[in-house]
């Protein structure tokens, strides 16, 4: 098991490096950072709480990174990372319990629609990394429609979860309402395909995915970045704030973003050096999963934007109509008061504006 987890580890390895010289198209990725030399502080020792998603994972390697190196020490930030708690994220920050928390496009999407008061601040990871897998040796897909006739284990979204299986069947030409949905909760997809209660799953690859791999499971995904035409690219996870504290303080939120931006700027140039800092961090956690987790997504927290954390309006619209399109917003959102990049370090290239 432990040569076999090595060699997934090094194939991996080697994946990103593909990723990181296809992002690149011949050329070097643009500065993570924008350019920025310089980046902000508080003019007075603050105070501020991160709120997680989730357990401390690869998605958050940047926090980690930023808090390890100093860079919130030298923003005048004394950072707490917090785990999540029963309170959605949404309300801890405008409540202020919390100054910053990790949400998800959708997520945001819904607590905007409903007037919530939050705007997301940074993309955390510029594409969707996530995708539905099948063990291959029960279920072999290569394409969308292959998930006709499969059972899902859902995690409770049901009207997003349907709407997306069906519109990715539909959009490769099969039948839509031909999966059956059957909600599981939270609980390990694998454990529940390998007693064949369910035939596939959606999850995040860069973390879930790979781990089922280093657990010798062999996973056939159908990705959703893959799949543009059919289903409007969106950001998750996103870096959130509350709109009253980018509106009163935004030396704050500024000093914040960027100290978290020289964090993922590491991570995408330094992914060994980030997952060591990770492993640290969260000694509980899988260091092997880690590793290869923080090599794969070296390519992925930029991609191809100009710079790590960079959003645009075309995205959130585009997601926000989808949710018109199927019934599961009665109206969309304004797209252009959702984010915000004045808090980036740097600029975008000129081009990329």
């Amino acid at each position: 098991m432990q040569k076999l987890r090595a060699l997934l580890t090094l194939a991996l390895a080697l994946s990103f490096g593909a990723a990181a010289a296809h992002a690149q198209d011949g050329g070097e990725r643009p500065d993570p950072l924008g350019g920025a030399t310089k980046f902000a502080r508080t003019p007075q020792r603050t105070s501020v709480t991160l709120v997680l998603d989730w357990t401390p994972n690869t998605n958050h390697s940047g926090f980690y990174v930023a808090q390890a190196r100093g860079y919130y020490d030298e923003a005048n930030l004394d950072v707490t990372i917090q785990e999540p708690t029963d309170l959605l994220v949404e309300s801890l920050v405008t409540s202020g319990a919390a100054q910053f928390g990790i949400s998800y496009q959708e997520f945001a999407t819904y607590a905007l629609a409903d007037g919530v008061p939050i705007v997301s601040v940074a993309a955390i990871i510029q594409h969707n990394t996530s995708g539905f897998v099948t063990l291959h040796d029960q279920d072999p897909i290569t394409r969308p429609a292959d998930l006709a006739g499969l059972r899902y284990g859902g995690f409770g979204q049901a009207e997003l979860e349907q709407a997306i299986i069906n519109t990715l069947i539909a959009c490769d030409g099969g039948e839509p309402n031909s999966f059956e949905y059957i909600d599981v909760g939270w609980v390990d997809p694998f454990e529940l395909m390998q007693r064949d209660r369910i035939d596939f799953a959606w999850v995040y690859y860069g973390w879930t995915g790979i781990e089922a791999e280093l657990r010798g499971l062999t996973l056939d995904r159908v990705m959703l970045m893959d799949y543009p035409d059919c289903i409007p690219d969106y950001y998750t996870p996103i870096l959130i704030t509350s709109r009253q504290l980018a509106e009163e303080q935004p030396q704050l939120v500024a000093a914040f973003v960027q100290a978290s931006a020289r964090g993922f700027a590491d991570a995408i140039t330094q992914p060994d050096e980030a997952a060591e800092i990770l492993i640290q961090a969260v000694p509980e956690a899988d260091p092997e999963l880690i590793r290869a987790s923080a090599q794969w997504l070296a390519a992925q927290y930029q991609a191809d934007a100009p710079r790590w954390g960079e959003q645009s309006a075309e995205v959130w619209q585009g997601f926000s109509d989808f949710l018109v399109q199927h019934g599961i917003l009665a109206e969309g959102i304004d797209a252009q008061a959702a984010f915000s990049n004045a808090f980036l370090p740097g600029q975008a290239p000129k081009d990329a504006e």
